[in-house]
């Protein structure tokens, strides 16, 4: 064995645990091996984004799902996805030489492979084909297949009809087209973001780090868990459909988490280091401290977003997927990989400062001297506990008030930016063309029935108050359907309550239901039928995990509380911006007047668990200090102190990720980057450094208190970052700000190789 090779030895003879041995053993050999894993990852993820979906917001089981597939499969003719939108150049549609040249597209477009049920105005003469100018009007077909198979159905066929052709011009749109448009977008989108977010990440962990060497290594972090995400979310789409839109929770998490885990790691690694210990020692303590943490952070955050596993949709599934996996590799590799860097590197870590140039000569700061603003902040705030803790709550109460008002809807081409082919087209549809195109509800009538019990299902229908007309039926066997036209816009409250009227008639053969409201209804039905669920898992596990993290019983349910206030900002501004359509020309997005259904899960899963991530650093060290010094409101006070720059840095970097996903051209991924961000930061900058040091001032030591029963079981099974050691009632009143390093004594430096604890606290020390 070379020397290289051997395992460092800690200074003074002390022997690391198990766990800083298994990663520091052969530091190089695990950056190594590091580096061909993801060598293979990247290879093994190339081409994901061409295998993902970009739908998944219905329900696999509803009612309209299953009418759904039947007309494609009896009745294709009745469900387009191609449209094709016809323009006379500012003459009619029906003079010779247009009318022939667009027969001569739909003779075409029939006799290509995988396209059926090719209708136009110039066959039927429908009114709803053609626009009221008369200088527009439409061929419809559909195009056959799954996703994948129609949308390379469509860049097959698309270039030989988009363009002039004689005296028309063709414009491609349909739902199959939307669709292609928005994987397109987004890949693009997502490539630009990165182009963004990774140099100013960047430069802000420069800002934050000062090295340069220490600066890169979260960045490495992030890049590892992106690219071994790709691969797992590649190997995923071999048994099930992923959204290409988990595409920008994979680049944000991977960036936003593993720079945040790392940042975390690399600052204790750095503490300890200036309190003398040798890179061994500093490795060991770093993993039973901020590592120990990083850990519980990470199974939170995974918590909350596999919660969305419960949903049917495989929009929010694949948010659980890509999340779960993005989250667990960035903590493997910010507690296995960044351990062996740091102890290659040892005191290097802190190479090339580049703030030395903005000193000029001035003596450097004494480490942890910036936290003196926050001790003095969280000093202020528990003198002021009461006032703090209600005026905070009211703020975010307030900033929340436009949710109430919240409108939920499907997600169409206005997802798109304005000048999208796909838009235009839908556009020029709604603008131009007569009724309510896109709006129709569809009734499969199965089991077969009389002439006469057709006309009279028809007649009934339409003495509905929200009908507006009904054409049909058309038979096919034992199986009919109808199109019935609600009175108002496709998914308003009158068109959601017709598709429950239509439900509820009674008829002597079967009926389905589908269109775009009762893709609406099911969805939402299907999302409150299990909301209830996700909301127990991710309140019962996070109030399991805090309390094995702190032991006690009140401060985890202080985190589920103040955690989902936190959001309140985010789903206000939801509403407010993108709803409503305030700023609407400032972000570049056209509202739709309703919010996708399945976005505030989304929000909220993602949302919860970073605020957790930020929640379970500070409590950890608030716990660290409680134990070393046993008084409540100086470890409160020190916590933040210690913790508080951390936390707003760590957040800021993420919300620039999370901004860069943001400047997205599609709007739900425009929402989703905009609305974390704001919520990360409202959770860092008003939740953790105002809201929490209050109420934990205004419960004093009670917030420690659990049953003994409970007691017990945290003593044998709880975790929690720092020493072990008794509570000290008599702790100095006094403290030194200028250091951010855990004070040291003899005692104590025994206790950090050997570990003093009980139970598995005592194990897991040593294990470090």
């Amino acid at each position: 064995m070379t020397e290289v090779n051997k395992p460092p030895q800690a200074a003074g003879g002390a022997r690391p645990g198990g766990w800083t041995r298994f990663v520091t053993a052969r530091p190089r050999l695990s950056l190594l091996l590091a580096l061909v894993i993801t060598a293979l990852a990247v290879l093994a993820g190339s081409g994901v984004a061409d295998r993902l979906g970009s739908g998944g917001w219905e329900d696999p089981a509803a009612e309209s799902t299953y009418a759904t597939k039947a007309l494609e499969r009896e009745f294709p003719d009745s469900q387009p996805n191609l449209l094709l939108l016809v323009d006379a150049r500012g003459g009619s549609v029906d003079t010779p030489a247009v009318a022939a040249e667009a027969k001569a597209l739909v003779t075409r477009l029939s006799g290509e492979k995988g396209v059926t049920g090719v209708g136009s105005y110039w066959q039927t003469k429908s009114p709803s084909l053609r626009a009221e100018d008369g200088h527009e009007a439409l061929i419809a077909a559909r195009i056959t297949g799954d996703e994948k198979a129609a949308a390379d159905t469509l860049d097959r066929i698309a270039p030989h009809y988009r363009g002039a052709h004689g005296p028309v011009t063709v414009k491609v749109g349909g739902m199959v087209a939307v669709r292609s448009d928005m994987q397109t977008i987004i890949k693009e989108d997502l490539a630009r973001a990165e182009l963004i977010a990774l140099p100013i990440t960047l430069v802000l962990l420069v800002m934050v780090f000062g090295s340069a060497i220490a600066a890169l290594l979260p960045l490495g972090i992030g890049i590892v868990a992106i690219l071994g995400t790709n691969a797992v979310l590649r190997g995923i789409t071999s048994f099930t459909d992923v959204s290409v839109f988990a595409m920008n929770l994979t680049t944000a998490l991977g960036l936003g988490l593993a720079i945040d885990y790392a940042l975390f790691i690399v600052r204790r690694f750095r503490e300890e280091l200036a309190t003398g210990a040798d890179p061994l020692t500093a490795v060991a303590t770093t993993l039973r401290t901020a590592g120990r943490t990083v850990l519980f952070s990470a199974l939170t955050v995974a918590v909350s977003l596999a919660a969305m596993l419960v949903f049917p949709q495989y929009f929010l599934r694949s948010f659980a997927y890509a999340g779960i996996a993005v989250v667990l590799l960035a903590a493997a590799a910010a507690l296995i990989l960044l351990p062996a860097a740091l102890v290659l590197l040892g005191r290097r870590v802190n190479s090339l400062d580049l703030r030395r140039v903005f000193r000029r000569g001035r003596e450097a700061r004494p480490s942890g001297a910036e936290g003196t603003a926050w001790a003095r902040a969280a000093t202020l705030v528990m003198r002021r506990a009461p006032l703090f803790a209600v005026a905070t709550t009211a703020f975010l109460i307030v900033l929340g008030l436009p949710f109430l008002g919240v409108k939920f809807g499907t997600a169409d081409d206005r997802q798109l930016p304005a000048g999208a082919e796909s838009h235009v087209v839908q556009q020029h549809i709604r603008d131009g063309f007569p009724g309510n195109p896109g709006g129709d509800l569809e009734v499969l009538a199965e089991g077969g029935a009389t002439k006469a019990q057709y006309t009279a299902y028809k007649e009934r229908v339409a003495a509905l108050p929200e009908v507006a007309g009904v054409a049909g039926p058309l038979v096919k066997g034992d199986k009919a359907y109808f199109t019935v036209q609600p009175k108002g816009e496709s998914v308003d409250d009158g068109a959601q309550r017709l598709v429950g009227e239509l439900r509820a008639l009674k008829t002597p053969f079967d009926t389905k239901v589908t269109g775009t409201a009762a893709v609406l209804v099911d969805s939402k039905h299907a999302i409150a039928e299990r909301l209830p669920w996700a909301a127990a898992i991710i309140a019962i596990v996070t109030l399991l995990l805090v309390f094995l993290l702190t032991g006690s019983v009140l401060i985890p349910v202080q985190a589920v509380l103040l955690n989902a206030l936190s959001l309140t900002a985010m789903f206000g501004a939801v509403v407010w911006v993108f709803q409503d359509g305030h700023l609407s020309n400032l972000l570049g997005f056209t509202s739709s007047g309703s919010i996708e259904t399945t976005l505030p899960v989304l929000m909220f899963c993602v949302a919860f668990g970073l605020s957790m991530d930020y929640g379970v650093f500070l409590l950890s060290r608030i716990k660290e200090e409680y134990d070393r010094t046993g008084d409540h409101e100086r470890a409160v006070r020190l916590g933040l102190q210690r913790t508080g720059g951390l936390i707003t840095a760590a957040a800021i970097i993420l919300a620039v990720v999370m901004v860069a996903i943001g400047t997205s051209r599609v709007t739900n991924t425009k929402m989703l980057g905009l609305g974390i961000a704001l919520a990360v930061l409202m959770d860092a900058m008003v939740v953790r450094s105002l809201l929490v040091p209050a109420i934990m001032r205004l419960t004093g030591k009670a917030t420690w208190w659990a049953p003994a029963p409970l007691r017990r079981f945290h003593d044998r099974f709880g975790l929690s970052e720092g020493e072990q050691a008794a509570p000290q009632s008599e702790a100095p009143q006094s403290e030194a700000p200028q250091s951010d390093a855990p004070q040291r004594g003899a005692g104590n430096c025994a206790t950090s190789h050997d570990g003093a604890a009980d139970g598995t606290s005592r194990r897991f020390q040593r294990s470090a």
